[in-house]
């Protein structure tokens, strides 16, 4: 009885106030975390060192905007929060995160490479930030993405075929960035049951072309531009033509005219 007093001990310390230290890797991820992020409304203030090495307690977690499982951080949801800065790749370190939501600030930048080590990540929220950069092909490591959520960002380069192969993915959002190329067919077409993604996923990039996208209108000048712009023309040369012809009568008219007159003065006799 006395071997298990120590573990007792340990059990009972835990499960009261949070005396227990968090996961090394976890408090690594969130240093490097608020160290990248610039929180200038101080919407962040209780993100401290010491928070850091005991943020979870169980499934009780004693940091803002971060959710707990067996002791280690589940969830990161930090939207709306006019944060700044960039994404630091140390959020690998968080190795049990299966949400990451850092949606709706003005965070820039680009997308760490990184991230493919969240094994066990389902849900990615990065939109309406201003990050840059090409998505990075490796999310497709993390075989668990259920969403990818990256519109109104300033996105650039082709999207990732292999994006295609991540056959949980049923959310799936890359519209107003600056993408270009075609969409793979492994996201715009998806065959059997896997889930579809329609145009309101792709649209808002200038150069992204292919279904779902209607077909790009061309940049030359169409058929009826063109029989257009002949008829037009021939219709302006005959109005030219016309008027030429009417100032040439009607000069050749007067002098017909004056002649005439003349002609007739000579007959006058003189008085």
């Amino acid at each position: 009885m006395a071997g298990c007093t120590p573990i007792l001990f340990f059990l009972l310390t835990c499960a009261g106030l949070p005396l227990c230290s968090s996961d090394p890797n976890d408090e690594a991820c969130l240093t490097h975390l608020s160290q990248s992020l610039k929180d200038p409304y101080k919407n962040l203030q209780n993100w401290t060192k010491s928070t850091f090495s005991n943020a979870c307690n169980g499934f009780t977690s004693y940091l803002p905007g971060a959710t707990c499982n067996n002791g280690r951080i589940y969830k990161l949801s930090l939207t709306n929060l006019s944060l700044q800065g960039s994404i630091s790749p140390y959020l690998s370190n968080c190795t049990n995160l299966q949400s990451l939501d850092l949606s709706s600030n003005a965070l820039t930048g680009s997308i760490p490479a990184d991230l493919q080590y969240l094994v066990n990540l389902a849900v990615l929220n990065l939109s309406a930030n201003r990050l840059a950069g090409e998505i990075p092909p490796q999310l497709t490591l993390c075989a668990y993405l259920n969403v990818i959520d990256l519109h109104d960002n300033l996105l650039t380069g082709q999207i990732p075929q292999q994006l295609g192969l991540l056959v949980r993915l049923s959310a799936f959002d890359v519209s107003n960035n600056k993408l270009s190329g075609p969409i793979p067919a492994s996201l715009g077409n998806r065959s059997g049951n896997l889930p579809k993604f329609n145009a309101s996923s792709f649209e808002g990039n200038k150069d992204l072309y292919g279904y779902p996208l209607p077909p790009m209108k061309s940049k030359g000048l169409s058929v009826l531009a063109i029989v257009g712009i002949g008829l037009g023309s021939g219709f302006a040369s005959l109005v030219i033509s016309f008027t030429g012809v009417c100032i040439w009568l009607k000069v050749t008219e007067h002098k017909m005219a004056l002649d005439q007159e003349g002609k007739i003065s000579q007959l006058m006799p003189d008085y």
